[in-house]
């Protein structure tokens, strides 16, 4: 495989890793952020500004709320 290619079969193994373990964690807000985050790191702050503005929307009273409109302020720079 390629180098790029293997960052990105890495990352998608991550990304599955990730929603199968922090499903038993019942925190959705979490999990968005985390691939937000994710997103952001491999270049797609399109993806990651959806991801922020839907916790913000879905999920307004969690610790993750602020922390989203801090990123998409962020995006927006």
């Amino acid at each position: 495989m390629k180098q790029g290619r293997m960052k990105v079969f890495i990352l998608t193994l991550m990304i599955l890793f990730s929603v199968s373990v922090s499903g038993c964690s019942g925190d959705k807000a979490k999990d968005i952020m985390d691939t937000a985050i994710l997103e952001e790191k491999q270049h797609n702050p399109d993806h990651a500004r959806q991801l922020y503005q839907e916790i913000i929307q879905k999920y307004p009273d969690s610790a993750f709320a602020k922390d989203a409109q801090k990123k998409l302020s962020e995006l927006k720079k």
